[in-house]
């Protein structure tokens, strides 16, 4: 899924646009910012007194026979060093207390904006898909910005102090260096804008191969049936070779940044050395202060000017152009909510009760649900089977809220679920999908995020119930990081959700197969923690072991739906006496008989 993108648009998306909003975030995080400043001037220490150093070690001690005041002059170098590595350390932690937020408050944005356009863009199930795509740019906004600010350090105060350390050191010097390093880092900024074009044109060219050829996989049956196997072959491989021209564009920008900066470094290396001679006859500078000079465009200017190319030529523009997408598949800041209308209510019970339910995706299209009627009392555990794609998800979105009904109702204490308030609503009831999605963060933070209040003993207590014992051991504790990089299997993942979950303050909680990854033993320990959980539990039932467990069972067999009890569903409902059959044959074959004989 593409935004739409246009040269006008294009163009106020790389501009002020793009960056006023994480610019606007990041002042928001004042204290972070001062503690991130604060460090990074500490660490530069060395940049603005390593030539001055240098050169008192020459000249006052080891050209003049005087070993010890040389030694000395270097170990105040040396001290400053370890002063300037202590701080260093200090700056990442401060410059999370300043990305972090950014992160969380981006992907509100992105995923709140993103579910939006989805489910407005009807008729079809909504594609979500774009959440996946746009939570990389998320991630990419995180990493970057981090990256930058760090570049940012090293290119800004370390040039400052490595060019007040030389002008105070040696004026002379300062008048041949400083103008072309200035010169490189104008040069640099003024290819920003056309960098980031070349590499916004390649990430689109790449998302059209994708989605190109995604649409050709997914149709493949139709193309070789109509014979059209040369037009498809010929659009993807227009889709290619767009691609192919637009990073060979990338490319030949990104070596034309690399040769400037190297040329900026080594254009200031070489006027020092050439009118060092006559800068020594002339008695104008001393032989320390040469080397001193040297070192701060060796040791300081030339690595900053490296760290420049990789920040304006890298970072910046990976930067700008992950904004840019996200500001085009997120759309404009979302208004504060409103207080709840006078409407907006709150039921005095928790039965959940459906009423009359029709639900079809399109005018036109044969219903997926059609007149679906029964009652799920408070604290009761329903499991729904069926055959896939018999509407089993959708009858879960339903049951939430996620979509809305052309007929029927579905109440919570008697109330329709459009007339209670969306604050109690979304604290109430929790579906947990398929797919389960594990924050970026700390182990804690995944399980606490719906309930931030919950005590280190809440989280003990559900570690233990849920088994994610070793889970946490392997990930080293509590505050573990988790997320893309920590090779979480997707039963880790989905243990994790469930475990959110099971601290939430909700109700009403819907498993939508949200155990498909885990094992029978594991899946039969989380049913039965959310069984024991004060609430209602749905279970979308990946198992038909899962079905048993249930107090009723929700048997979806296309016209019909029938509601009972194990006994009675085996004596009322085909369908359900086939499964279960099926499903105790299964038990009898050697290897994964749940998996093989599923309930949907």
């Amino acid at each position: 899924m593409t935004a739409p993108d246009d040269p006008a648009d294009a163009a106020a998306g790389l501009g002020r646009r793009v960056w006023r909003r994480p610019l606007a975030e990041l002042l928001r995080e004042r204290r972070g910012v001062a503690a991130t400043l604060l460090w990074s001037l500490a660490a530069t220490l060395p940049a603005l007194l390593s030539g001055h150093l240098v050169a008192r070690a020459l000249d006052r001690g080891f050209l003049r026979d005087d070993l010890a005041a040389g030694l000395g002059w270097l170990a105040v170098l040396g001290a400053a060093m370890v002063a300037a590595a202590v701080s260093a350390r200090r700056v990442p932690p401060a410059l999370g207390r300043v990305v972090e937020p950014l992160r969380d408050r981006l992907v509100r944005r992105v995923v709140t904006g993103t579910l939006r356009r989805a489910v407005g863009a009807a008729p079809g199930r909504p594609d979500l898909s774009v959440i996946t795509r746009m939570s990389e740019h998320t991630e990419t906004v995180r990493d970057t910005t981090a990256g930058l600010l760090l570049g940012l350090q090293q290119v800004g105060l370390t040039v400052t102090a490595a060019a007040v350390g030389l002008a105070l050191l040696a004026p002379v010097v300062a008048l041949l260096v400083v103008p072309p390093v200035a010169v490189t880092l104008l040069l640099l900024v003024l290819l920003l804008p056309s960098l980031a074009a070349r590499e916004r044109a390649s990430l689109l060219a790449e998302e059209r191969v994708a989605d190109t050829v995604g649409g050709i996989v997914s149709d493949v049956r139709d193309v070789v049936a109509c014979g059209a196997e040369p037009e498809a072959a010929g659009e993807a491989g227009d889709a290619f070779r767009v691609q192919a021209a637009a990073e060979r564009a990338a490319a030949r920008a990104g070596a034309l940044r690399t040769a400037l900066g190297t040329a900026g470094g080594q254009l200031a290396l070489v006027a020092v050395l050439a009118a060092g001679p006559w800068l020594l006859h002339s008695g104008r500078l001393s032989t320390g202060e040469l080397l001193g000079a040297l070192t701060y465009i060796t040791a300081n200017l030339q690595p900053a000017l490296r760290a420049a190319v990789q920040t304006t030529g890298g970072s910046a523009v990976r930067l700008g152009v992950a904004l840019h997408r996200l500001e085009s598949c997120a759309g404009p800041e979302p208004e504060p909510a409103p207080s709840p209308a006078p409407r907006a209510k709150v039921p005095s019970d928790f039965e959940l009760r459906v009423d009359g339910l029709t639900f079809s995706y399109g005018a036109g299209a044969e219903p997926v649900l059609r007149d679906v009627t029964f009652t799920v009392p408070y604290g009761s555990h329903l499991a729904v089977v069926g055959p896939s794609g018999i509407g089993k998800s959708t009858l879960a979105d339903l049951l939430t809220g996620v979509a809305e009904p052309q007929q029927g109702t579905v109440s919570i204490g008697g109330l329709p679920l459009a007339s209670l308030d969306p604050h109690w609503l979304r604290r109430t009831v929790a579906i947990i999908p398929q797919e389960a999605y594990v924050f970026a963060g700390s182990l804690r933070e995944n399980l606490t995020y719906l309930d931030p209040a919950a005590s280190a003993a809440d989280i003990e207590d559900a570690v233990t119930t849920l088994g994610l014992g070793p889970l946490r051991d392997r990930l080293g504790g509590n505050d573990a990081a988790v997320g893309s990089r920590s090779g979480l299997t997707p039963g880790e993942r989905q243990m994790i959700a469930l475990a959110r979950v099971w601290l939430s303050p909700a109700r009403i909680v819907l498993l939508d197969e949200a155990t498909c990854h885990l094992d029978p033993v594991a899946e039969a320990r989380m049913e039965e923690a959310f069984r024991a959980r004060p609430g209602t539990l749905v279970v979308i039932a990946h198992r038909l072991s899962s079905a048993r467990r249930a107090d009723r069972i929700l048997v979806m067999d296309g016209e019909r739906t029938l509601l009972g009890g194990h006994d009675e569903l085996l004596r009322r409902s085909g369908l359900y006496a086939d499964l279960v059959g099926a499903w105790q044959t299964g038990r009898q074959e050697e290897g994964r008989p749940d998996r093989r004989y599923a309930a949907s």
